[in-house]
């Protein structure tokens, strides 16, 4: 394996995936072939797909192999746990005029060093319906009430619709962290 931290070895394109805490670096040359270090600059604004984490810049360095990306550890370890859209922005020095050349998203995950629970809320809210819907024939009364005050429980088809929902978010995550199932298709004839 080469060393991560050695800028040499620095991948080319967009994580899609940053542990919050981690060092991360890629290159884009390719960029600067078009968009010379000598008269432009690059920088990535990213925000939280709801909106809700703030936004993040993060401004390339420029050299001679091209524009070369950088978060440190005390950067990343203070960005907020989900999925971020990003833009890559090419900004023209002589007069500040900026051009969006490509947008993406990645998703920062927390740390296992970090105390509390790792995964997503999809992942969290999966896993409870999941549990509820075990448990749904032993004590499958819909509502009721005591002293007064009542309680109406989600009917089995209303959960089976919520869990499909999470379900589907969980699979996106998964995706867009490169982790899925793998299916391939076997076809035989037989003559």
């Amino acid at each position: 394996m080469a060393n991560i931290f050695d800028s040499a070895n620095a991948p080319v394109t967009e994580p899609s995936v940053i542990v919050a805490g981690d060092f991360v670096q890629w290159w884009q040359k390719e960029l600067a072939l078009d968009y010379p270090v000598s008269l432009y600059s690059l920088k990535y604004v990213a925000r939280t797909a709801d909106n809700g984490g703030g936004e993040i810049e993060i401004i390339a360095t420029e050299n001679s192999d091209g524009y070369l990306v950088q978060v440190s550890s005390d950067i990343s370890s203070k960005w907020v746990y989900g999925t971020y859209q990003w833009q890559q922005e090419v900004i023209r020095t002589s007069d500040s005029a900026r051009v969006v050349v490509k947008r993406g998203q990645f998703v920062v995950k927390q740390s296992l060093d970090v105390s509390g629970d790792p995964r997503s809320h999809a992942q969290i809210m999966f896993s409870k319906i999941e549990s509820i819907l075990q448990g749904k024939a032993d004590s499958d009364v819909s509502s009721y009430s005591v002293a007064g005050r009542s309680l109406t429980k989600m009917s089995f088809t209303e959960l089976m619709s919520v869990r499909d929902m999470y379900k589907s978010e969980v699979a996106k995550e998964l995706a867009v962290a490169g982790i899925g199932v793998k299916t391939s298709t076997i076809k035989v004839r037989f003559t």
